[in-house]
């Protein structure tokens, strides 16, 4: 009896160029045009940073839900956040209203900048009945330990005289007392799980200030104020909560919102493969196919380091599944991939071109790489060795 091929394709987007759900159909067609019998299931991927949101929306059959909320510097603009199909999980990413592509190079400033926005979002998720968020942190124009996200939620902090603390990361340094009464109640029934790639701590020379401050915008000075702010923070949360947010793995990524997570909304920090991988149910669809077929913008000795195509090579290793990738460009170290379980790494570039012409064909480069990868497994079906 014949059974048709079963390919899973499961890419991340490529970079400044296609979102992984078009990186995914384009491969399905150029495979497709060999093996037009073949079985297709269709799971666009993300880390937890751009793209997470549409990537989950679409694995769940969910949709987008568009939303007034304050941008780093307090101004009302239009953004969105996502909804699985079953209603109950929120997919939220702190960059569409607290990053730094919302600023211009002369706005950034993260004594000013706040995370208010991200809280925002949050609590439209909570409006729309979402008992469940998943929230990637990465691009965050702000270094306030997550006190303004806190602040959007009904968390009230005041300084050494009881008045309102303002939100900007440059007031971190003046709370003295927090008010966890005024908290959205709903926080306590929400399992609330971020996405976080990186293991640095609040503060200190790996800290949120010293490490990310440059990029968004801190000068020397800047960096040890939002530093010393960040560590007075954890000794008041110490004092009145006991919990010691200064020494917490990945508290310090996005600016220390990984440590406001975990300190003001008692959420999770996961890294961000394991998180998307687990809302799509990726290990149950890759236990389903004969091949899986992953890739993203770039790949090189990094992908083993929490980037998706990585942990799809792992997964399917696990489960003796032949996996191959698709990438725009092979950077360093790309014999180290085969250790990570790919069976093939292919380069979707036919003739040497610049990086503006191969992000304007992209499209049709990894359509015609994966109608040349299906001709070879063709063939391979053929030979007798």
């Amino acid at each position: 009896m014949y059974l048709p091929m079963r390919v899973l394709i499961c890419p991340d987007k490529f970079k400044e160029c296609m979102t992984a759900g078009k990186v995914a159909l384009h491969i399905r067609n150029g495979i497709s045009k060999v093996l037009p019998d073949a079985e297709f299931r269709i799971i666009p991927l993300a880390d937890g940073g751009e793209g997470t949101v549409a990537a989950l929306v679409e694995a769940t059959g969910g949709r987008i839900e568009t939303v007034s909320v304050h941008d780093p510097l307090m101004r009302l603009i239009t953004s969105f956040f996502g909804i699985s199909g079953d209603g109950s999980t929120a997919f939220i990413e702190m960059a569409a209203a607290s990053g730094l592509n919302l600023l211009t190079r002369p706005e950034r400033n993260p004594l000013i900048t706040t995370t208010y926005g991200t809280g925002e979002l949050i609590r439209h998720a909570l409006d729309k009945g979402c008992s469940k968020i998943i929230l990637g942190i990465g691009g965050s124009a702000t270094i306030d330990g997550g006190v303004g996200m806190a602040q959007a939620l009904g968390l009230n902090f005041a300084d050494a005289t009881g008045n309102m603390t303002e939100p900007g990361g440059a007031n971190v340094g003046n709370i003295y007392h927090i008010d966890f009464s005024t908290l959205d109640p709903r926080i306590t029934s929400c399992d609330i799980l971020a996405a976080c790639d990186v293991s640095n701590t609040l503060t200190g020379r790996e800290g949120a200030a010293s490490i990310y401050g440059p990029q968004k915008g801190a000068d020397a000075g800047m960096v040890k104020q939002l530093d010393d702010n960040l560590l007075h923070l954890s000794r008041v949360i110490l004092d009145l909560l006991h919990m010691d947010i200064k020494t917490l793995p990945g508290g310090g990524a996005a600016g220390g919102m990984g440590a406001g997570i975990v300190a003001f909304l008692n959420g999770k920090l996961r890294p961000g493969f394991d998180l998307i991988s687990d809302a799509v149910k990726l290990e149950e669809r890759i236990r389903w196919a004969d091949l899986v077929i992953t890739g993203e913008g770039r790949m090189d000795f990094q992908t083993a380091y929490g980037k998706t195509p990585g942990g799809v090579a792992q997964l399917s290793r696990n489960m003796q599944k032949p996996v191959i990738a698709f990438t725009g460009a092979l950077g360093e170290g790309p014999e180290k991939l085969g250790d990570l379980g790919f069976n093939a790494v292919i380069a979707i570039t036919d003739k040497p071109m610049s990086l503006q012409k191969s992000i304007k064909d992209a499209g049709r480069l990894l359509e015609q790489a994966a109608e040349r990868t299906a001709r070879i497994l063709t063939l391979g079906k053929r030979l007798e060795f």
